[in-house]
């Protein structure tokens, strides 16, 4: 049990307690004179249904205010929902961004790679060109050699 919900009982309880013991004075008769109006009624009971009657008004007074609140803290959750979709949705523009700039410089490594590939290539082909035409004719200078001999 909350400790308010424990002081509500125990305000209550001595209330009640209260209202037990003096029930003699409660319940003892007066003459009560409104602006217009007079009549006589145990004066305990006046005062306990005047005591209701503000019980009530702040009761119905609290209801309002925490619907207020309530209707308050909905519209916070909503705008909170709302900024927090706009954030995701800027983050995935960024993220698509990031994306595509990735896959635009991915794109342009492959090209220089793929160009860089043919220029080995294409010096290895030289270089082994070169080679096979310096062994053929190293070859022909050994067979000249002999011949000659």
């Amino acid at each position: 049990m909350r400790v308010r919900n424990l002081i509500l009982v125990v305000v209550l309880s001595l209330v009640a307690l209260f209202l037990a013991i003096n029930w003699s004075a409660v319940t003892a008769r007066a003459k009560f004179t409104l602006l217009l109006a007079s009549f006589e009624a145990p004066i305990g009971l006046v005062m306990l249904a005047l005591i209701v009657l503000l019980v009530a008004t702040f009761g119905a007074y609290l209801l309002v205010t925490q619907g207020a609140i309530l209707v308050e803290t909905r519209r916070h959750a909503k705008e909170l929902q709302n900024q927090r979709s706009l954030a995701d949705r800027a983050e995935g523009s960024r993220m698509a961004e990031v994306k595509d700039l990735l896959r635009s410089e991915l794109a342009r490594l492959d090209a220089r790679l793929t160009e860089h590939e043919e220029t080995l290539r294409s010096e290895l082909r030289d270089g082994v060109n070169s080679l096979a035409a310096t062994i053929g004719e190293l070859d022909d200078r050994l067979q000249g050699r002999g011949d000659a001999h």
